[in-house]
């Protein structure tokens, strides 16, 4: 970023609310596109060359980390998106897998009312959710759902021992439904029920666990895989691997019923990539065995670095007019917020400023290299391009933004290029995906392309995790009351 000299760039301003908060959000012309409600199979999303892929954002599956996205979910999908653009050109525009990350109890119903595609989010197979949507081939089995404890607490040694304990689960979660079924059975013998406590949804298993070891809660259920490589890092965590409240269960991805396309075309993917193939077993030892990938499990650098700077982020989108969760995912794409970062062409810092760029007469800021200075310099000059030179009304202010980007790593001369081109094809010169964006593909190949992506897939995942991270500190806090 920052090569080029200030001419002819624009990033669209948007209203700021200075909280973690939806209301921005939801309104954000890059989240738009998430309002659409279809129901492809695999030809329509084929040619729509975008599959949404709805997640959960947690330690195991799906997770940022130094500028990139990792997880055993994230990986196995990423190589079923290889699969699928297999034969496709390098200048042809390739299917793109976008990661939603919701709430637990979102997954389904959202997937079924066709606001996704996939659910990928290491959901058991049950006979509840076989009736709301179809499972893919199963790529874990032999999966145990197995008691957890703090080594303080009591330890069971049978399921009767459960009785009148309090067990916390999300109510989403098979581990619910293994638990009401216990209830059943404990009820036929005389014993008294499981006292099942419904964790709030924005707690994912991994948090759980956390709570476990701090010794805030003291029983809960998860996958035998999980239970293992977590106790390795939470060392007051114990795990009961006799008592199983489920035995050999199948973990597999989800789609909408009368997707039979995706359906065989995911399967033919699973079949050579599940556990017990040469890369499916590649993956479940890089997440499920070792465990030299969790680092802090408390928070990682990214997660601290976004709430370091998020103030900053805060003061200078609403200075300017635009969305500060928009600027914090241009910062995680240019330097995966690591105000270090040093490059060639001499750009430095957060938002990779060229020195040149912070003294030019329209931004007057020096020093660009230290933190502060170096995001307002940014956001001015980000402010400055929009103003001057991208304010046609005929373009729509989601499409406003995606030039904006494209501009931001390409330049601007060769945007203003790739839309006159996309004109010269017949296409719309007003709009990005499947406009532009194909006069861009051909004029300077896929980077630019797949930077925009990677800025919307970020901002996406950073509005989740804002929200997500405020509900899960609220639950953590009312349990920890409670504890008291």
């Amino acid at each position: 970023m920052y090569k080029y000299p200030i001419i002819y760039v624009f990033l669209i301003g948007l209203s700021c609310n200075p909280v973690f908060g939806q209301q921005e959000s939801n309104s954000h012309p890059l989240n738009f596109h998430h309002s659409y409600q279809y129901k492809d199979d695999l030809n329509g999303l084929r040619e729509k060359r975008h599959i949404r892929v709805l997640t959960a954002l947690n330690k195991t599956n799906f997770f940022l980390r130094k500028g990139k996205m990792y997880g055993f979910e994230y990986e196995q999908l990423k190589g079923y998106e290889k699969f699928l653009n297999q034969g496709i050109k390098k200048r042809e525009l390739k299917i793109v897998l976008e990661f939603i990350p919701i709430n637990r109890d979102e997954l389904i119903p959202k997937l079924v009312d066709g606001y996704g595609d996939i659910v990928a989010a290491g959901l058991t197979v049950t006979a509840q959710r076989r009736r709301l949507a179809d499972f893919t081939m199963p790529y874990l089995t032999g999966v145990d759902e197995v008691v957890v404890t703090h080594r303080s607490a009591p330890r069971p040694n049978t399921m009767e021992e459960l009785a009148g304990r309090r067990v916390f689960v999300r109510k989403s979660s098979s581990y619910y439904e293994s638990l009401l079924a216990l209830n059943k059975k404990l009820k036929i013998s005389g014993k008294p029920a499981v006292r099942i406590v419904a964790v709030d949804e924005s707690l994912e298993t991994e948090d759980i666990l956390e709570l476990v070891n701090t010794g805030l809660i003291d029983v809960t259920v998860c996958d035998s895989h999980l239970a293992r490589i977590w106790s390795q890092v939470y060392q007051n965590l114990v795990v009961c691997e006799t008592l199983k409240l489920r035995s050999g269960g199948k973990i597999a991805w989800m789609i909408r019923k009368g997707s039979p396309q995706l359906r065989a075309s995911l399967n033919a993917y699973i079949k050579d990539n599940k556990k017990g193939t040469l890369l499916g077993n590649i993956y479940f030892k890089r997440y499920y065995k070792e465990n030299k990938w969790i680092g802090n499990p408390m928070g990682s650098d990214d997660t601290q670095n976004f709430l370091k700077y998020k103030g900053l982020f805060q003061k200078y989108a609403h200075q300017y007019g635009f969305d500060w969760l928009l600027i914090a995912a241009m910062a995680y794409q240019e330097s995966g917020l690591d105000n270090n970062k040093k490059n060639k062409s001499g750009a430095v810092g957060i938002m990779q400023v060229l020195p040149s760029t912070g003294k030019d007469k329209n931004i007057r800021i020096s020093k660009v290299h230290l933190l502060e200075n170096n995001i307002h310099a940014g956001v001015k000059y980000l402010a400055f391009l929009r103003d001057r030179y991208f304010s046609d009304p005929r373009i729509q202010p989601r499409n406003q933004i995606r030039f904006a980007l494209a501009s931001y790593n390409a330049g601007p001369a060769t945007i203003s290029r790739a839309r006159t081109l996309a004109e010269e094809m017949g296409l719309d010169s007003n709009r990005w995906f499947r406009n532009v964006e194909l006069a861009a593909l051909k004029m300077i190949g896929q980077e630019t392309v797949r930077y925009v992506s990677n800025i919307n897939k970020y901002y996406v995942i950073y509005q989740h995790a804002s929200e997500s991270f405020d509900a899960r500190q609220k639950e953590k806090k009312v349990l920890e009351n409670k504890a008291q």
